[in-house]
């Protein structure tokens, strides 16, 4: 293991200014927020934090926005979604960076998470939902249109905090919603910058964005002028989040866990296929809601790329993503740190550790990238979602039952098969889960609508189905 946890960036700095946008106002908020650059475990920045009358405020802010804001034309939207676009675009080294700070992820990585929420901003303000013509005949002419909800609630989780963030930005506000915005309390501060684009660029009250301790999402999510609530987290908060709607009826999208398994078929080259696997594991120290957090491999090729694997995490750079050459940086916070510390120690006693296993010396949340193999289906591990740097390799010798063990989950958000293209369509057919890719991983384009199954959600985000759970349906049935 070539690890160097110990950065060269100064461990805490002076605290920086950041605002809340509440009502176009840039506003300090009723008390503070330590940030902790989990690379250090020390504080690096202090953010502003709202309380609940400031929250009362924000949803009254977009509110009142919202009556002239869904009046404006779909192209006075769509132009203003592309100048914030392009404002974030010019930004992108200044954001990559405090990405980098706040959520520990490689620059890289933070570069590719800005560049993506450019292309996702750019990507979705070209939707469209125009009026449908359902029939057209001597009887009776049916169209269904299309109209936004009112304000919306968009509640973001730590691990991107802003390409998942645009994944909401960009639809609400074209519809003619106006959108509150809570980013997850560890990673705040680019959101914050985000707004103050917002606020040089879109009409007063249109976005607000507030933050919290973990104490307001509660009072958002059941705040009867909220009419919808598009969340991405884990399961657990989704179901909270789902009760707290349920007393208004608001719509609800919910991006939540995973447990995504990945199929490797017989004949498929080992050395080839497991720089994609590890990859797909690790990518941002494995806090993705979609990285593949099983791995089931044929008996035949099971030593091969167990091995492989190995080398790959043995060979892997840990370290202060502000570093040059870091492929792997910390987990995001010290709660996720201690929970996939707990599950790594529980795998050494239900399989075998053939790479990783460590943590390192000093303040940071960093471990060194784990594969487990001879593990049992039953461990916890296989059973529950890491989010972080460590994954079971399990061996089988029938493809039936790879694909039962696989949808032996009460998640179903994602998943990949890997081998001969027609067979592994076939495979692909028989996941249980909302999106599966065959030879490839993680290519989410805007246009093509992303979202889970069983316990992983429901409701999609992206592509015109995705616009459309922004807005409310509205049939017109006419006799000629």
């Amino acid at each position: 293991m070539n690890a160097n946890p110990q950065m060269s960036a100064a461990a805490v700095e002076s605290a920086q200014d950041f605002h809340l946008l509440i009502g176009g106002q840039l506003v300090a908020g009723a008390r503070s927020l330590a940030v902790i650059n989990p690379a250090t475990g020390k504080v690096f920045a202090t953010a502003p934090c709202a309380d609940a009358a400031q929250l009362d405020q924000a949803v009254a802010a977009a509110k009142a926005a919202y009556k002239q804001w869904s009046r404006t034309s779909w192209e006075h939207r769509r132009g203003l979604l592309q100048k914030l676009a392009d404002a974030l675009a010019a930004a992108i080294p200044d954001f990559a960076r405090l990405l980098t700070r706040e959520q520990g992820k490689p620059l890289p990585q933070a570069m590719g998470e800005l560049y993506g929420s450019v292309a996702i901003l750019k990507g979705l303000a070209e939707l469209s939902a125009p009026e449908q013509v359902l029939r057209d005949d001597a009887n009776a002419r049916i169209v269904r249109q299309f109209s936004p909800l009112g304000v919306v609630a968009a509640i973001t989780p730590w691990n991107f905090p802003l390409i998942l963030l645009m994944t909401k930005v960009a639809p609400a506000l074209l519809a003619g919603n106006t959108l509150i915005i809570k980013p997850a309390p560890t990673t705040p501060l680019t959101t914050l910058r985000f707004g103050e684009l917002c606020a040089q660029i879109l009409p007063a009250g249109v976005v607000n964005v507030i933050t919290d301790q973990n104490d307001l999402g509660d009072l958002l999510t059941r705040h009867p002028d909220i009419a919808k609530v598009a969340f991405t987290g884990s399961s657990a908060t989704g179901r909270k989040v789902m009760a707290s709607a349920a007393g208004t009826l608001k719509r609800l999208t919910l991006e939540l866990g995973g447990n995504d398994a990945a199929i490797v078929l017989p004949g498929t080259d080992p050395a080839e296929v497991a720089p994609k696997l590890f990859d797909g594991a690790m990518t941002n120290c494995g806090q993705v809601c979609l990285a593949i957090k099983r791995i089931y491999v044929h008996a035949d090729q099971y030593d091969a790329v167990c091995n492989e694997l190995a080398k790959l995490a043995d060979a892997a750079i840990v370290g202060n993503g502000l570093d040059q050459g870091t492929q792997i940086g910390p987990l995001q916070n010290r709660m996720q740190y201690e929970k996939v510390k707990e599950l790594i120690a529980d795998s050494a006693t239900r399989g075998k550790v053939i790479a990783g296993g460590k943590t390192f010396a000093g303040d940071g949340y960093f471990i060194a990238p784990t594969i487990v193999r001879d593990i049992a289906d039953d461990a916890r591990l296989v059973r529950e979602e890491q989010f972080g740097p460590v994954v079971p390799v399990l061996k089988y010798t029938d493809l039936d039952d790879a694909i039962a063990r696989a949808n032996s989950t009460d998640y179903g958000l994602g998943g990949t098969v890997w081998g001969d293209p027609a067979r592994a369509f076939a495979v692909a057919s028989r996941f249980e889960s909302g999106t599966v890719w065959i030879n490839k991983h993680l290519d989410l384009p805007p246009d093509v609508p992303f979202g889970g199954a069983k316990g992983s959600g429901f409701g999609v985000e992206m592509g015109d189905d995705g616009l459309q759970e922004f807005m409310q349906a509205r049939v017109i049935n006419s006799q000629h």
